[in-house]
């Protein structure tokens, strides 16, 4: 939804009314009546299907590789409008979620494989909760934090800095502990919250620094972080991925199997091949529920232009 600018940069007309939107969002739109919401915003998802920018494009052509597809058919074009309906919702419930009660949030959550959460973390283990862009990851987090367990997360810093500001008051008010994406000192406080038995969660299928892992992902070679992986082997925190999905009015979740740490092999081979297995339970979520998959920037290494700093710019982090 945002492209951030570069850092020093002077804030842009394009910045302050990014803003300004967002500031929009967080006011007016969580304040309107629901019915009437979700009409605009299904209204916004298939106008911008229609207009089929770049993003759109890059979806589909994303969507290719989830099918298996050389090409963009009847079936992908289908796909990837019900795709841009479910990320236009994932925004409208971002806008609207400091209203839902804690009721809400944990009623209408299904959840398996939980108990992997909880059992790690009431034996004083840390836990890291790796996911895609999937679903609405926000709602889950509020559910975590409901169940009693307040978690530390990372944001990517978005220009201009009144709009990061935003997102890191939102997800605050939500009970999260949120860092600011790049540097050492980001790793270093994560990995202080995983040695007291707290967890963290990261949003990992699409890699923000210079410092990706390549993996095989949909029988191509994708870049992944690597940080998820590093923590866990760092730390001894269990690293569990979860994927989410809609059914319906409800949130939906699967908690899948620890990864564990390699007994053989240096430390970039552990990363690697830990990285590996969770780009597999990744594919497993995403071929389940593409339609839930909100990919509208560049994964795959062959689609990476240059340096990848244009994909590295948008979407939400």
């Amino acid at each position: 939804m945002t492209t951030p600018r570069r850092g020093g940069d002077p804030p842009s007309l394009r910045d302050e009314v990014t803003d300004a939107v967002y500031a929009l969002g967080w006011t007016v739109v969580r304040k309107m009546p629901e019915s009437v919401a979700r009409l605009v915003f299904t209204a916004l998802a298939d106008r911008t299907w229609h207009r089929y920018g770049s993003g759109v494009r890059q979806l589909e052509k994303n969507l290719c590789r989830v099918l298996g597809k050389d090409e963009v058919d009847d079936e992908v074009r289908i796909l990837s409008k019900k795709v841009l309906r479910s990320y236009l919702r994932y925004w409208l419930e971002v806008f609207r979620l400091p209203e839902y009660d804690r009721a809400r949030i944990l009623g209408r959550m299904r959840v398996t494989g939980e108990k992997k959460i909880f059992t790690n973390l009431e034996a004083g283990r840390g836990v890291i909760l790796a996911l895609p862009h999937m679903g609405n990851y926000e709602h889950a987090g509020a559910w975590l934090v409901h169940c009693g367990y307040p978690f530390t997360t990372v944001a990517e810093r978005l220009e201009p800095a009144s709009l990061f500001d935003r997102f890191v008051e939102f997800r605050e008010s939500l009970g999260m502990e949120v860092l600011p994406h790049r540097g050492a000192s980001a790793f270093g406080r994560m990995a202080q919250r995983l040695r007291a038995g707290r967890p963290v969660c990261l949003v990992v299928d699409r890699d923000l620094t210079e410092s990706g892992i390549d993996v095989e992902f949909f029988g191509a070679t994708a870049r992944m972080p690597a940080v998820s992986a590093a923590l866990a082997i760092q730390t001894g925190a269990a690293l569990i991925p979860v994927t989410l999905w809609y059914e319906g009015e409800y949130w939906a979740a699967r908690v899948h199997e620890e990864i564990p740490v390699p007994d053989e092999g240096g430390r970039q081979e552990k990363i690697q091949a830990m990285t590996q297995e969770l780009a597999r339970a990744f594919e497993e979520g995403i071929a389940a529920h593409p339609e839930d998959w909100h990919m509208l920037q560049k994964v795959w290494v062959d689609d990476l232009d240059g340096d990848g700093a244009d994909d590295r710019a948008g979407g939400r982090g």
